[in-house]
């Protein structure tokens, strides 16, 4: 299937930059996080870098017929400081995309009918609610010098949802079998 808007299209390619850039950033952050004596929260950013690929999969997946050169404006979250600040904009990168960026997106993509746009924008804004919620945690933590528990971190393939403890034994978001979720 193709994007047959001008307008989701851009929206997927401004998508696909900007969680292409989180998951670079949150590589950035875990090993940061990891250095400065929180390895779970490390492992935490690690999580949820992958899930911000998987966004960038889906977003560029849906746009696979869009063969050319494009200029791709995304916004971006920039900053290497300490673990607690480095959540914070972890924190305002994901509640820009859930209270700003993904509405819009999937509003347009749902008025322009193209469904292929708005599952992937749907997984998107799901998994980027739990993220916000993680990272809150672990700033919680950072900010009083501790670490997260050592549990485990499991990811959705499929949609980027993100949970810690165990994996479901379906995806809230998308319905994929827990037993595929990636361990963290």
């Amino acid at each position: 299937m193709s994007v047959k808007n001008a307008m989701t299209a851009d929206f997927l390619r401004s998508a696909y930059g900007g969680e292409s850039m989180a998951n670079m950033r949150y590589l950035i952050w875990a090993e940061s996080a990891k250095k400065d004596g929180f390895p779970n929260i490390g492992r935490l950013f690690n999580a949820v870098a992958y899930a911000e690929w998987i966004h960038a999969k889906n977003h560029f997946t849906v746009l696979k017929n869009q063969v050319g050169d494009y200029t791709v404006p995304a916004g971006a979250v920039f900053g290497l400081t300490s673990t607690v600040e480095n959540l914070q904009g972890a924190i305002n990168g994901e509640l820009h995309e859930i209270d700003q960026m993904y509405p819009v997106y999937l509003e347009t993509a749902k008025f322009q009918e193209e469904k292929a746009a708005q599952r992937s924008f749907y997984f998107a804004v799901e998994a980027e609610k739990c993220h916000a919620e993680l990272f809150k945690k672990a700033q919680s933590l950072a900010k009083e010098n501790k670490d997260m528990e050592d549990n485990k971190f499991y990811v959705c393939p499929v949609c980027g949802y993100t949970v810690e403890g165990d994996a479901p034994d379906r995806c809230p978001v998308c319905g994929a079998k827990g037993e595929v979720f990636k361990e963290f």
